[in-house]
C-alpha cells in the first residue's frame, strides 16, 4: 500500500475520508504493537503511516473550515 498524498485525500468524500483515517490509525496501532514485540521488516512504515494520518487530518480540517465559513477568509 502506497502512502496517499493530500490530493488523493481531497478526492475522497467526507465519509470515505473519515473511514480512511480510521483504517490508517488502526494499521499504525497494530504495527506499533508488533514493533514492541519483535523487530519489523520495514520500520520506516510507522513513519509513513504517521504522516498519512497527519495529511488526512489536515485535509479533514480544511474541509470542515470550508463548511463552517466559506466566505470568511483567514487573516494571517
Amino acid at each position: 500500500m502506497d502512502v496517499m498524498d493530500a490530493k488523493a485525500f481531497r478526492e475522497l468524500s467526507a465519509e470515505e475520508l473519515k473511514q480512511k483515517i480510521r483504517d490508517v490509525r488502526d494499521e499504525l496501532f497494530k504495527l506499533k504493537l508488533r514493533a514492541s514485540a519483535a523487530q519489523l521488516e520495514n520500520p520506516a512504515r510507522i513513519r509513513r503511516l504517521r504522516r498519512e494520518v497527519a495529511i488526512g487530518e489536515t485535509v479533514r480540517t480544511e474541509s470542515l473550515r470550508k463548511q463552517v465559513s466559506p466566505r470568511v477568509e483567514r487573516i494571517p
